[in-house]
């Protein structure tokens, strides 16, 4: 296969660069940067579309590089050292390698809902990093996809990504544009037999996170970083729990919370395994 070569901030090297910042391009071109050994890895085992693989034509590259560039079928495009690292976020001579990797359709249907269903709904988001985090948390504890709702951080957008540290292509993530989709989602997964719990976190909460019952098929609501959860979400809820906590501060950031939400699932299920 032709290696094109870009070593001028020509027409191409500007395309490439809207992908980090300019969420409207990205997700016109539906495609997105990818960088770090973990996450491209990741990407080609779990079966996403690599457009094209960008790396430095100036030094000699590793062997993991040499085998992905000769194991993966796509673009290739050497480029100038100082370019790459533009594109890498990085004043240390940036990555290796990095990837132009194809977004999947924002579809709820692939969140799988099962018996032991855990999926996690992020609503209205600021932050992308603390999307990356409760990706990486949600993978860690066993869930089996993320949703982010409303007007919202980009999931991918680069601290997105990095913050998952390759996570984001082993779960699920899916943007939905309100309540309305994932509660019709839900309806007609009910219907089929699976009866999944809405439970939403608030420190202001109905119970304890430990005393409420995430053995079942749950589906756990994190709030806005700064409103927690909206009125119609809250509205929606089966129970709205709350995390203990003995110190001064007041909340916990919502990747933390999630994370503990989430490993009191990952805890109560592993106990009601035990028992059986």
């Amino acid at each position: 296969m032709a290696v094109q070569r870009i070593t001028t901030r020509n027409a191409r090297f500007q395309q490439l660069q809207t992908l980090l910042g300019n969420r409207t391009k990205r997700g016109r071109a539906g495609e997105f940067l990818v960088q770090g050994v973990r996450p491209i890895s990741m990407a080609v085992e779990h079966g996403w579309t690599v457009r094209a693989l960008l790396y430095d034509a100036g030094r000699p590259l590793s062997r993991w590089a040499e085998e992905l560039l000769r194991g993966t079928e796509t673009e290739r495009v050497a480029m100038a050292p100082e370019l790459l690292a533009e594109l890498s976020e990085k004043a240390d001579g940036g990555a290796e390698i990095l990837a132009v990797v194809g977004m999947a359709p924002d579809d709820l249907s692939r969140i799988r809902v099962h018996d032991g269903f855990l999926g996690v709904l992020f609503d209205r988001p600021t932050q992308p990093g603390n999307i990356g985090s409760i990706v990486r948390s949600a993978d860690a504890f066993g869930a089996d996809g993320l949703i982010v709702t409303g007007h919202a951080a980009d999931p991918y957008d680069p601290k997105s990504v990095r913050a998952s540290t390759g996570s984001f292509f082993a779960l699920p993530v899916v943007r939905s544009p309100s309540h309305h989709e994932v509660m019709e989602w839900l309806a007609g997964e009910r219907a089929q037999g699976r009866p999944v719990t809405v439970v939403g976190t608030d420190e202001h909460g109905d119970a304890d996170i430990a005393e409420t019952d995430l053995t079942g098929p749950v589906l756990l609501l994190v709030g806005n970083e700064t409103a927690g959860l909206s009125n119609a979400w809250r509205g929606l809820c089966d129970h709205v729990a709350s995390i203990p906590m003995t110190g001064s501060a007041s909340s916990l950031n919502a990747s933390n919370a999630a994370s503990v939400v989430l490993y009191e699932a990952h805890r109560q299920r592993r106990a009601a395994r035990h028992r059986g």
